[in-house]
């Protein structure tokens, strides 16, 4: 990791009046731990904050920072790690930044690792920061694939069918009842040993199909003791819809806004991240989701991933970040509070105002929305119809703040990467579906 270090010298003022609500005498962080190269989620959380008058610093990666470029961000502060460090280490480098800041403040994180940092090392950070007191452990177990698994079997939450194998046989053997292709994710969260092979990347990033037991046999080295992956049942696009959930949740677990919504667009296709998306009302799945956080009891922001499984009419969980997803800018409610702000509030003691949520917010996030539009699989089953979009969002593009939209173009060759990793997905899976078309004619 490099040392903490940064500019916190001045930028220009916010263009928009600080609503009352607010307290701008309390800057933010926005924290997000590891490489991301294309970090929309960092320009959504400066912009949301800053536009009030709320201070807001990042921790970015060397070199150009998209979010450190904003008209609303008030300093950056280089700094890397990733879930191989010491976690001490981690925060020892938090508490300087927090000294530099010189004032008590918000974190907002903006990965799972970032969350786990601040629950596992809640008593090293909370002389400079304000965030939620959380259970220790919880973060990491929701975050893990492997720990979400056992919550949900824990309290009755449906969700797909499932497998943490620390062997090959158990791997071969939840393969020999499931169909192919499986999805396939990290097991765990800031892990020590990260003993798989399959470049997955973080906790956070984007799942992967695998379509044959070979294929899922050469994933992971197995030790009989840890979970080298999860191998989750893939629900198919024909017979799914694909549902978001934005919440923030207080100290007592009561979620202070809740927002639902549904995924147009991935990348890579039909398995991928958000490329675009649609807020509409869900008050069967807010109540599912509600209900979920009361019985772990969580608090802070979270982002969840729900799929809606027509062939048994369930909404099943596959997916709990227990931190601020990067397209909580999907979701606002009537008077434009999302997730941040009710965070800043919540921690401020300010309250929350309630009011329902603002359907038809469209969300665009450019860079992966261009090549999901071009291919005729990105489309979520339906998503569409019978959700028009009232007003549109760009992740990058912002008339009163551009600088974020050009520093994302300069980084072309992840931009090209993350391209290039959805194409071959779906190269990869497209003689597949030609096999299952002959078969279904013959």
């Amino acid at each position: 990791m490099s040392d903490a270090g940064g500019d916190t010298g001045p930028r220009r003022t916010a263009s928009h009046s600080a609503p009352s609500e607010l307290d701008v005498s309390v800057p933010a962080l926005i924290l997000k731990a590891g490489d991301y190269p294309v970090p929309h989620g960092m320009v959504g959380a400066v912009r949301t904050l800053g536009r009030t008058g709320v201070p807001v610093y990042v921790l970015a990666s060397p070199g150009i920072s998209a979010a450190g470029a904003s008209r609303y961000c008030a300093g950056r502060f280089t700094w890397h790690t990733s879930e191989r460090d010491d976690m001490s280490i981690a925060a020892e480098q938090l508490r300087a930044i927090g000294e530099r800041i010189g004032a008590r403040s918000v974190l907002v994180p903006l990965n799972d690792e970032a969350a786990v940092i601040i629950a596992e090392q809640a008593a090293a950070l909370s002389g400079h920061f304000l965030f939620p007191s959380i259970e220790t452990t919880l973060p990491r177990r929701l975050a893990s694939k492997a720990g979400l698994r056992g919550l949900c079997q824990q309290f009755g939450v449906p969700a797909p069918a499932s497998a943490a194998p620390c062997t090959t046989a158990e791997a071969a053997q939840f393969a020999a009842s499931a169909v192919f292709p499986l999805v396939v994710k990290h097991a765990g969260v800031w892990d020590q040993r990260n003993p798989t092979n399959m470049s997955l990347g973080s906790s956070s990033s984007a799942p992967r199909l695998v379509h044959s037991l070979d294929a899922l046999m050469s994933l992971g080295d197995y030790d009989g003791v840890t979970a080298a992956y999860v191998v989750q049942e893939y629900i198919p696009p024909e017979h799914a819809e694909d549902w978001i959930v934005h919440l923030y949740a207080d100290a007592q677990a009561n979620c202070r806004v809740l927002f639902t919504g549904r995924k147009v667009r991935s990348w890579p296709p039909v398995a991928g991240v958000t490329a675009a998306g649609i807020s509409a009302t869900n008050p069967v799945l807010a109540h599912a989701a509600e209900q979920f956080c009361k019985a772990v009891g969580y608090c802070g922001a979270a982002d969840m991933d729900w799929r809606f499984d027509r062939r048994d009419g369930q909404y099943k969980l596959l997916d709990f970040n227990p931190r601020v997803g990067n397209n909580f800018r999907l979701f606002t409610t009537e008077s434009g509070t999302d997730v941040v702000r009710a965070l800043h509030l919540d921690l401020t003691g300010r309250p929350c105002p309630q009011e329902a949520q603002a359907d038809g917010r469209q969300l665009i996030v450019e860079h992966i929305d261009i090549p999901a539009r071009l291919s005729r699989r990105s489309a979520v089953g339906g998503t569409r119809s019978g959700y028009p979009a009232t007003s549109t969002e760009y992740a990058w593009l912002a008339a009163d703040d551009p600088m974020p939209f050009l520093a994302m173009l300069t980084r072309v060759l992840s931009i090209v990467k993350i391209i290039r990793t959805g194409i071959r997905s779906t190269r990869s899976s497209a003689p597949r579906r030609a096999r299952r078309r002959r078969a279904e004619v013959s």
